[in-house]
C-alpha cells in the first residue's frame, strides 16, 4: 500500500488523503486510463483535483498517485471515458481502499463519476460521521487474478467491465456455493445401490448376501466418481450396512483389526520421516545422478530394484510402502513434480503408475513375493495333491516375469508419457546437491538404521516369529522415541488415515460376501456355465482364467479372492480337462496380476494411488490396459516358456 499525503494549507492536520493500492509512478503503465491507453498526460499533475500546486505533486517526477476517477469528470458521450466509471464485483471486495475524507469530497465524488448516491461507496461501520468510507479502487495487487469477463482495450491492462452502477449493484452478496457433496455422482451411487436392493435375489442367494452386494457396488460406484473423499464414501456404505441390519456393527469394522490397512497407513508414517529427515532426497539424487538422464532410465532403476527385492520381503505392502513409496515421492520432488501445483504429469505421474504396475508383476514371480503365495501353493497341495516349491515357481515365472517388467514400463511411457523425458544435466545437478548436503545427519542415520531393522524384520520375520505389521510397530516406535517423526506429524498425515478408513471398509464387505456365501454361488454358477459349452480344455481354461481375473473389482485383498475362489476354479480346470500343475501355477501367477486392475485390489494400491499423483479414472483404464498385456504375456509368450519345461 502507497500513502498519497497532502500538503496544501488547510489540510495539515487531515493526515493521509488516501491509502492506495497504487505502486509508485514508474508502475503507474499498469493501470487504466480514460481513454484506454497508459500515457503520462493522463496522469499529470495538472489534470488532478487534489495536487493542485507542484509543491503537492508525488517525487519523483510529473504523475500523481492518485486514481483516475479524482480527474476531470467524464464526458457520457464517449464510451473510452466510460472506463472511468468502475464497478468491482463482490469477488474483489478485499481490494477497496479506505479514504479519510469528508462527506462533502465523498459527493463530489459520485457527482463526477455520475453515480447514484448508494452504488460502489459504503461507509465504513466504524464511523457514522462519513469520516471512513471506502470506495473500490481500480485494481487489485498486481499478483492477483482478474476473474472471467474482463476485456481489454488496445493492450492496455484488463479492464473490469464498465457499466453505469445503480442501487441494485450494491444489492446483498451472492450466495455461498455449496460445500456438500456432489450431487450428481452421489444421486448415481445412491441410485445403483437402491435399483440392485429392490431387484429379487437369484435362486442360491440369501437376502443379506443380495443386499450387501447392492451397497458394495453403490459404494464402489461412489468410489469411481467422488461425490465425497473415499474414506467418507466408504464409511457411508458402513453405515448403510449396519442402518439396514446388513452387517452388525462388530462385522462392519472388523477389518479395521486387519494388519494389512494398518501395514499401509504406518508406510505413509515412513515415509514422512524419509522426506523430514533429507535421506529420500539423498537416495532420490543417488539415483538421479546415476541413472537420471532419462525418466525412462530412472523408472527401470525402480523397477528392477524393487524385483530384486520382491524375493526377500514377502510383503508387497511393506515394499510398496516402506521402501519405495518414500522413495519415488522423494524422486518426483527433486525432479519438480510435485501434487496440487499441475506438476504432476512432469514425472510423478508415469514414475508412481509404473512402480505400482510392476509391483504386481514382480510379486507374481517369487512365491515369497506376497503373503497370499504361499495360500496359493498350500491350497494346490491340498486339492490336486502336487507341491509347488520356490524354485519351481521362479523357474516358471522368471521369462513371462521379465518381459512384462520390461514391456509394461515402456508401454506407460507411450500411452502415459511424462512430460520431462530426457535432462542430461540432472546427473551433474543431482551430484552438485549431493555436495550441498554434506555427510549425512543424525536423524538421516537413525532413520536409516531404522529401516534397515525393518526390512531385516520383514525378511527372517517368518524364523523370528514376527510379522510384517509388528515390524513396522517397532520401527515406527523408534523414530517416535528420537524424535525423528512426532505424533502430531502421523496424525497430520490425512492420506493414512483416509486410506485406511476405505481401504478396511471394502475388505470388511468383501469377506463378508464371501461368509453370506456370494461368491461361492459365483463360482458354482461360473464352472457349470463353462463345463456345458462343450468346448476344448484350453478355450475353457481362457474362459474360467478371464472370469477369475475380472472378478477381482469385487474384492480388496488377494488373499481373499483366493480363499474364495481358487479351489472351485482349480477343480473345474481340471475337470475339463486342464492339466492340474499347470492349471494351479496360472490361477497362481494371475492371482498377483489382478491386483493391478483397482486402487484397492492390492496391498501397494492404496499406497501408490494415496500419494494422489494419478486421478481415479486414469488408475483404472490404464490399470484394465496393462491387465490385457499381461495377460498376452503371461498366457501367450509363458504359454511357450511353460511348454518347454514341460509344465503341460
Amino acid at each position: 500500500m502507497y500513502a498519497a499525503t497532502s500538503t496544501r494549507p488547510g489540510n495539515k492536520n487531515r493526515g493521509p488523503i488516501s491509502t492506495l493500492p497504487f505502486p509508485p509512478p514508474r508502475m503507474r503503465r499498469d493501470y487504466a486510463c480514460r481513454d484506454g491507453r497508459p500515457t503520462p498526460q493522463d496522469h499529470r499533475s495538472r489534470s488532478c483535483v487534489r495536487c493542485s500546486s507542484p509543491s503537492d505533486r508525488t517525487p519523483p517526477g510529473p504523475r500523481c498517485m492518485h486514481p483516475p476517477w479524482c480527474a476531470r469528470p467524464p464526458n457520457p458521450r464517449s464510451s473510452s471515458s466510460l472506463s472511468l466509471v468502475l464497478s468491482v464485483p463482490p469477488s474483489m471486495a478485499a481490494s477497496a481502499v479506505t479514504c479519510n475524507v469528508g462527506v462533502h469530497s465523498l459527493a463530489t465524488f459520485r457527482r463526477r463519476c455520475m453515480l447514484p448516491p448508494q452504488s460502489l461507496v459504503s461507509r465504513s461501520p466504524a464511523s457514522s460521521s462519513g469520516k471512513n468510507a471506502s470506495f473500490p479502487c481500480l485494481r487489485s495487487a498486481p499478483t492477483q487474478r482478474f476473474p472471467a469477463g474482463l476485456t481489454s482495450v488496445d493492450g492496455c491492462r484488463p479492464l473490469i467491465n464498465v457499466f453505469r452502477a445503480s442501487a441494485a449493484a450494491s444489492a446483498a452478496p451472492a450466495p455461498a456455493p455449496w460445500q456438500g457433496a456432489a450431487l450428481k455422482p452421489l444421486a448415481a451411487s445412491i441410485a445403483t445401490g437402491v435399483l440392485l436392493w429392490f431387484v429379487p435375489a437369484p435362486s442360491g442367494v440369501s437376502r443379506n448376501a443380495w443386499q450387501l452386494l447392492a451397497i458394495f457396488l453403490a459404494t464402489i460406484i461412489g468410489i469411481i466418481t467422488q461425490p465425497l473423499p473415499l474414506g467418507a464414501v466408504a464409511l457411508m456404505g458402513l453405515g448403510a450396512s449396519v442402518l439396514t441390519k446388513t452387517l452388525p456393527f462388530a462385522a462392519a469394522f472388523s477389518a479395521f483389526g486387519d494388519p494389512i490397512p494398518w501395514l499401509i497407513a504406518l508406510a505413509f508414517f515412513f515415509a514422512r520421516g524419509f522426506i523430514k529427515t533429507g535421506l529420500g532426497n539423498r537416495i532420490a539424487y543417488q539415483f538421479v545422478s546415476l541413472f537420471g538422464s532419462s525418466s525412462l532410465g530412472l523408472g527401470y532403476s525402480l523397477v528392477f530394484s524393487e524385483a530384486l527385492l520382491a524375493p526377500a520381503i514377502p510383503s508387497v505392502s511393506a515394499r510398496a510402502g516402506g521402501i519405495f513409496l518414500p522413495l519415488v515421492k522423494a524422486l518426483c520432488v527433486a525432479c519438480g513434480s510435485n501434487v496440487g501445483d499441475g506438476t504432476e504429469n512432469r514425472l510423478g505421474s508415469w514414475l508412481m503408475l509404473t512402480c505400482f504396475q510392476t509391483s504386481v508383476i514382480s510379486s507374481s514371480m517369487f512365491l515369497t513375493a506376497m503373503a497370499a503365495n504361499p495360500l496359493s501353493a498350500n491350497l494346490t497341495q491340498n486339492a490336486i495333491k502336487q507341491t509347488i516349491g520356490w524354485t519351481d515357481w521362479a523357474v516358471a515365472a522368471i521369462v513371462p516375469g521379465l518381459v512384462s517388467l520390461v514391456v509394461v514400463p515402456l508401454l506407460l511411457y507411450l500411452i502415459y508419457p511424462p512430460t520431462v523425458k530426457s535432462s542430461p544435466d540432472a546427473p551433474k545437478l543431482a551430484r552438485e546437491k549431493l555436495e550441498k548436503m554434506g555427510p549425512m545427519t543424525k536423524n538421516e542415520v537413525i532413520m536409516a538404521g531404522t529401516l534397515l531393522l525393518t526390512v531385516g524384520l520383514w525378511i527372517f520375520g517368518g524364523v523370528l516369529n514376527v510379522d510384517a505389521v509388528t515390524a513396522a510397530i517397532l520401527g515406527l516406535s523408534i523414530l517416535l522415541i528420537t524424535g525423528v517423526v512426532t505424533w502430531k506429524e502421523c496424525l497430520a498425515e490425512s492420506v493414512a488415515w483416509d486410506t485406511l478408513t476405505w481401504f478396511a471398509a471394502l475388505i470388511a464387505m468383501a469377506g463378508y460376501l464371501n461368509k453370506y456365501g456370494l461368491i461361492s454361488w459365483f463360482s458354482q454358477t461360473v464352472v457349470k456355465f463353462v463345463g456345458g459349452l462343450g468346448l476344448s480344455w484350453q478355450l475353457s481354461f481362457g474362459i474360467l482364467v478371464l472370469l477369475y481375473f475380472y472378478s477381482h473389482y469385487f474384492f480388496a485383498s488377494g488373499a481373499a479372492h483366493i480363499g474364495a475362489m481358487f479351489t472351485a476354479f482349480l477343480s473345474v480346470a481340471g475337470a475339463l480337462g486342464t492339466p492340474p500343475l499347470f492349471a494351479a501355477m496360472v490361477l497362481s501367477f494371475l492371482s498377483n496380476l489382478m491386483g493391478g486392475l483397482t486402487h484397492y485390489g492390492i496391498g501397494s494400491a492404496p499406497v501408490f494411488y494415496g500419494a494422489n499423483y494419478v486421478p481415479l479414472a486414469k488408475w483404472w483404464s490404464y490399470g484394465f490396459v496393462i491387465s490385457v498385456v499381461n495377460i498376452i504375456i503371461w498366457l501367450g509368450l509363458g504359454g511357450f516358456w511353460w511348454k518347454t519345461i514341460g509344465l503341460w
